[in-house]
């Protein structure tokens, strides 16, 4: 189908968005409480809530695990859900058959608001434990801290991909290359206006500069910005995501969500109305958003169709 496309040009950033179509069908379901960050399992998402975190399918909740102050993105490896605590400061190891706690680390904690996320990769789990400049290193299978990395003051979101860790501070506005063969940082970049969250995938790491309203993309083998797409004013707050050939953008304003072509930068769709601030996790058979400020999660089906 034939698109009609509106063009922007800001500071050298481009914003190329299609003429809106037909919306993709968004299935949505009530969440009682503050339902935020995601983490997909299957065709099922876990997500945090007031002290909890449950699991859900697109019909029903499924299970539900106690906790002081989950917080933060999440990440699932070795069979498990690892969420963070803001209040205990600890790092702790929901098991996905059973959604009991099988194991609490006391790692400390780098965002006590909140705002920060766990990742996995090279064998470890991974997460900011100290405002100052620190991450750290757990072995899944002691549940251990095995290391401890010195990076920026702020870094406190995180992404693995590419064989590297990267770690983003909205305080330095940077975001550092780390080896996870040396547990140190090999590149840092400078960015714009408070970057937050960020995501590995589809070629290139990406980073939300929320205070400059763009998405910033990031070449992995040099670590150096390689592009950027203005998409708002401003992106506070949200979150971002790859997967299936797009960059998938969880917006405040105006939308729910936006589509980035990875290799243009265009803008290939806003979809959704604007639903305040959450969560998003991309899969092939569908997008999951939440939105606390209206207590819902909802499932968009068919992400290969939206945006092309």
């Amino acid at each position: 189908m034939k698109k009609n496309w509106v063009l922007a040009t800001v500071a050298g950033c481009v914003a190329l968005t299609p003429a809106l179509g037909a919306a993709p069908r968004e299935h949505v379901i009530s969440v009682p409480g503050f339902a935020d960050f995601l983490a997909v399992d299957g065709s099922t998402v876990w997500a945090t809530n007031k002290g909890r975190v449950e699991q859900w399918s697109k019909s029903r909740k499924l299970a539900e695990t106690a906790m002081a102050h989950p917080c933060g993105a999440m990440t699932i490896a070795s069979g498990s859900l690892w969420v963070a605590d803001c209040k205990d400061k600890t790092l702790n190891r929901i098991d996905l058959k059973t959604a009991k706690i099988v194991a609490v680390i006391p790692t400390g904690l780098g965002g006590p608001d909140g705002e920060l996320n766990v990742v996995a990769g090279a064998g470890s789990i991974w997460l900011a434990s100290d405002a100052t400049g620190m991450i750290a290193r757990v072995d899944p299978v002691g549940n251990v801290v095995t290391a401890s990395v010195k990076v920026n003051p702020g870094s406190v979101y995180l992404a693995f991909g590419f064989g590297s860790l990267w770690a983003v501070s909205a305080v330095s506005q940077t975001i550092q290359k780390i080896d996870p063969e040396t547990n140190a940082v090999i590149k840092t970049t400078e960015l714009g206006r408070a970057p937050g969250f960020l995501a590995a995938g589809e070629g290139s790491v990406w980073v939300q500069e929320q205070g400059d309203g763009t998405v910033a993309r990031i070449d992995p083998a040099t670590g150096a910005v390689s592009g950027r797409v203005k998409v708002d004013e401003t992106l506070k707050y949200g979150d971002i995501d790859t997967g299936g050939g797009k960059v998938w953008l969880r917006t405040t304003a105006g939308q729910t969500f936006v589509v980035i072509d990875p290799k243009s930068l265009e803008i290939r769709a806003r979809v959704g109305a604007a639903s305040g601030s959450g969560a998003l996790r991309y899969t092939k058979a569908s997008v999951w958003t939440s939105a606390h400020d209206i207590h819902t999660l909802s499932r968009w089906k068919s992400p290969a169709k939206i945006g092309k």
